[in-house]
């Protein structure tokens, strides 16, 4: 009945048009109130807004992770993170995991739509491995511009570690330029280069990462100097961090609206989903000094943490004359990218976690009840319905989202069954999760 199904979704994708292309856009550690289509009063964001208003805006869509790796490693194969090793609970690390990454053996999206014929360009931010053969040309992108590392001078392109990061493919290329335009000029000329084939063009940026730079604050990283005590860039006011997060952002924004054009430029624009994500909410405030960074809007919490500040981000689908405009609170996971990716690019059956987006996407239809499971060194939850158990050590947290969007009424004393319902229901996850990473020595 599902191969059915989606063989009439298929069935309904224009008859004369070329197999459809795919943009994903991934910010970094933007909030959740970050921009001005979910309620920012100081960011202009008038591009994105745009693919909002034009496409599908999503209320309830989580990132996989509350950091950056795990989302990334989840996004691209369609599965729980924790499946590869527990070092994909947080960010690999340039020092301890500097010679490893994302297990090889993992199946990516891009490796499945090279299956179809698509070319394939990753240009942003990797982190899921540091340096060959852990980049992305190894997981099925053809080309591969920017850092492999967590992040990079957005001037010098150096790494905390004090190391040149920034790359071509497989080799260290030094290129000129502030990292948010030069990720937009390669993504333009990768559109324009393939615009007689199916693409998948994925986009992961490092804007609103640290350093906090925007395109007229000073470069801070040298070549050779560590800057794992010193990340976060020149910031006269500590206490204000939002003026230079402002303009990364109006930044990013920008770059969307460049690849956005460039797609109607070669009247690729209702032959292409574009996809707009964050791998993580935002920062609030950072160690003593740092504060007024980002907005995660109502939510508590922030990124690293797993309230919903740290994990419920924007998304936003377009697909003109695919996707009908609106606003839909349906509870989608980074899991259901790859399946959805995979059924845009002809595949019917493949193995993931997630769910395929395009009964939603195409005719509101509701996703069948599941429940989402996050883990970090530190933290476990779950949520099943509207229901949200946050776990701490042997504390446990238990919110009702729809009517506590901000998680501050704890319940767990009112519900005790649900808690212990919760807590079995995430200890068989985990199991599941654990026995599937033995394979990669974890």
């Amino acid at each position: 009945m599902k191969t059915f199904f989606l063989f009439l979704l298929l069935a309904m994708l224009p008859v004369a048009a070329a197999p459809p292309n795919i943009v994903l856009i991934m910010a970094d550690d933007l909030g959740y109130g970050d921009l001005g289509c979910y309620g920012s009063k100081i960011n202009r964001t008038p591009n994105i807004d745009a693919l909002a208003e034009a496409g599908l805006r999503f209320t309830d869509f989580h990132s996989s992770g509350a950091m950056c790796t795990p989302t990334r490693a989840a996004t691209l194969t369609g599965l729980y993170q924790q499946r590869f090793g527990r070092k994909f609970d947080g960010a690999i690390s340039g020092q301890r995991d500097y010679d490893s990454g994302l297990p090889l053996e993992a199946e990516t999206i891009a490796e499945v739509s090279q299956g179809r014929g698509y070319a394939t360009g990753c240009f942003g931010k990797w982190h899921l491995g540091y340096k060959p053969p852990f980049l992305p040309t190894n997981q099925g992108f053809e080309e591969f511009v920017g850092l492999g590392s967590g992040d990079g001078d957005f001037h010098t392109h150096v790494d905390r570690s004090g190391r040149e990061d920034w790359w071509r493919n497989d080799r260290r290329v030094p290129e000129t330029g502030y990292t948010t335009d030069l990720l937009t000029r390669h993504s333009v000329d990768f559109i324009r280069r393939h615009r007689d084939r199916p693409f998948l063009l994925y986009v992961p940026h490092l804007a609103i990462h640290f350093p906090w730079q925007g395109p007229d604050d000073p470069p801070h990283r040298k070549s050779g100097v560590s800057y794992h005590q010193d990340k976060w860039g020149i910031i006269p006011k500590p206490g204000n961090v939002a003026p230079h997060v402002k303009a990364m952002i109006e930044s990013l924004d920008k770059s969307v609206g460049e690849i956005v054009k460039e797609l109607r430029r070669w009247k690729l624009e209702q032959n292409t989903l574009v996809i707009f994500t964050s791998d993580n909410g935002g920062y609030l405030t950072y160690g003593k000094n740092f504060r007024n960074i980002s907005s995660n809007g109502p939510l508590r919490g922030q990124k690293t943490q797993l309230y919903e500040g740290g994990h419920r981000v924007p998304f936003i689908a377009s697909w003109p004359g695919r996707i009908k405009a609106g606003t839909s609170s349906q509870t989608v996971h980074s899991t259901d990218l790859f399946p959805t990716f995979a059924a845009v690019a002809g595949f019917q059956n493949v193995k993931s976690d997630g769910r395929n987006l395009l009964p939603l996407l195409f005719r509101g239809e509701t996703l069948s009840e599941r429940m989402l499971f996050w883990r970090t060194s530190r933290e476990r939850a779950v949520r099943s319905g509207s229901w949200k158990l946050v776990m701490t050590g042997k504390t446990s947290r238990l919110y009702d989202l729809s009517i506590d969007l901000g998680e501050t009424r704890d319940q767990a004393n009112l519900h005790p069954e649900r808690v212990r319902q919760l807590q079995s229901a995430w200890q068989t996850w985990e199991d599941n999760v654990n026995r599937s990473a033995e394979r990669f020595g974890d």
